[in-house]
C-alpha cells in the first residue's frame, strides 16, 4: 500500500469544508468567512448568522453523515461479504420510510392528531421505525445461522414495508404525499445546532462500537472457520456489527432522511485508494471518504451561480450509481 495515498482524504476534506462554507445563495467573500470564524466582526452582521446556523451546521451535518453511512456500508459488505451490501440492506432505512409516511400521510393512516409533525417528530418516527426493523432482524438472527439468509430477510423486509408506503401514498391526499416525497429526497440543511450535537452523540456510539470490532471484522474477511479458530464468537460479532451499523443508519435516516448510494459507493471507492482490507486503516479512511464524498455532492447540489438546490439524493444517486456499475463490472464472477 502506497502509505502517503490517504492523505489525500484529508487534504480533499479540509479544501471541500472550506469550499463549502463560501458557497450559498448569499454571496459571502471567503475572506469574510474566515474572519467569521476566528471570532472577527464581519463587514455585514447577518453574514455571521448565515455561517454559523446555516453553512457551518449543513457542513458538518455533510461530514457527520457521510462518515456514518460509509461505515456502515463497510460493515454491511464485510458481515455479508456482499460488494453490493449497503446500509439499508437490512431495512432499516425502509422501517424509518414507513414510520414517517404514517407521520405524513396521517389522515390515510387514520391518525388525524398529527396533521403539523415538527422536525423532533419526524426524528423520533424514523427512530422506531428503524429500531423496530432492528428489533426484527435481531430476533431473526438468532434463528438465521448463515447471513446470506439474513440479507435476503431484510430485503424482503424493505420490499414489504415499501408496499405498505405504496399504499398510503395511493390513498392519500397529494399534499400529504408531496411532503412526504421531499422527506425521501434527503435533506442536510435542516438541522439547528441542538439536533445537530444529538446526531453527533448517537453517531458517536455507534462509530465507537465499529472501532472495537476491528479485530472480528478483519476475521471475518478471512471466513467463518478462521474467525472461529482466533477466538471470535460469532453470534456476539454479528450482533454487534448489526447493532453498530443500525445505529449509524438509523441516526442519520431520521436526522437528514433516507441518503442512498453514499454507504454502498464509497468503500470501494477507498479500498481502490488505499489497496487495503485492514479495517484498522480502512474505517477512518472510510468515514473520511464519506464525509468528502457527502461534501462534494452537496456542493454540486447547490447549482454554484444558482439561487436553487438540488435534491441530495439525485446527486448521490449520480455519483453511486456509476459505482455500481464498476463494482458489478470489476466483480463480474461474485457469487451472489
Amino acid at each position: 500500500m502506497n502509505n502517503n495515498r490517504w492523505l489525500l482524504l484529508p487534504l480533499l476534506l479540509i479544501l471541500l469544508f472550506g469550499l463549502n462554507l463560501s458557497l450559498g445563495s448569499v454571496h459571502i467573500p471567503f475572506k469574510e468567512i474566515v474572519t467569521i470564524l476566528t471570532g472577527g466582526e464581519s463587514s455585514e452582521p447577518i453574514w455571521r448568522d448565515i455561517v454559523w446556523n446555516f453553512r457551518m451546521t449543513k457542513a458538518l451535518t455533510c461530514i457527520l453523515a457521510g462518515g456514518a453511512l460509509a461505515l456502515s456500508g463497510l460493515q454491511m459488505q464485510t458481515l455479508f461479504r456482499n460488494a453490493l451490501a449497503g446500509p439499508d440492506v437490512l431495512g432499516l432505512s425502509s422501517g424509518a420510510s414507513l414510520a414517517v409516511s404514517l407521520i405524513f400521510m396521517s389522515q390515510a393512516a387514520g391518525i388525524s392528531f398529527l396533521r403539523t409533525p415538527n422536525p423532533w417528530t419526524v426524528a423520533i418516527a424514523a427512530t422506531l421505525g428503524c429500531t423496530g426493523v432492528f428489533l426484527i432482524m435481531l430476533a431473526l438472527s438468532k434463528k438465521l445461522l448463515d447471513n446470506v439468509s439474513l440479507l435476503i430477510v431484510g430485503l424482503m423486509i424493505g420490499a414489504g414495508t415499501s408496499s405498505i408506503v405504496s399504499v398510503l401514498q395511493y390513498i392519500s391526499r397529494a399534499e400529504e404525499m408531496q411532503t412526504y416525497l421531499i422527506w425521501t429526497f434527503g435533506s442536510l440543511g435542516g438541522l439547528n445546532w441542538t439536533e445537530l450535537l444529538v446526531l453527533a452523540s448517537v453517531l458517536l456510539l455507534g462509530g465507537s462500537i465499529a472501532l472495537g470490532l476491528v479485530k472480528s471484522l478483519n476475521a471475518w474477511m478471512l471466513g467463518d472457520n478462521y474467525a472461529a479458530s482466533i477466538g471470535i464468537n460469532m453470534k456476539r460479532a454479528r450482533f454487534w456489527i448489526i447493532l453498530s451499523a443500525s445505529i449509524l443508519t438509523g441516526g442519520v435516516t431520521a436526522f437528514c432522511g433516507p441518503i442512498a448510494f453514499v454507504g454502498l459507493a464509497v468503500p470501494h471507492l477507498v479500498k481502490f485508494l488505499v489497496k487495503t482490507t485492514n479495517h484498522k486503516i480502512l474505517i477512518p479512511t472510510v468515514m473520511i471518504g464519506g464525509s468528502v464524498l457527502m461534501l462534494f455532492c452537496d456542493i454540486l447540489s447547490q447549482l454554484p451561480g444558482s439561487t436553487q438546490v438540488l435534491p441530495i439524493n439525485a446527486i448521490t444517486a449520480l455519483i453511486g450509481a456509476p459505482v455500481v456499475i464498476w463494482v458489478i463490472v470489476r466483480h463480474s464472477k461474485m457469487r451472489v
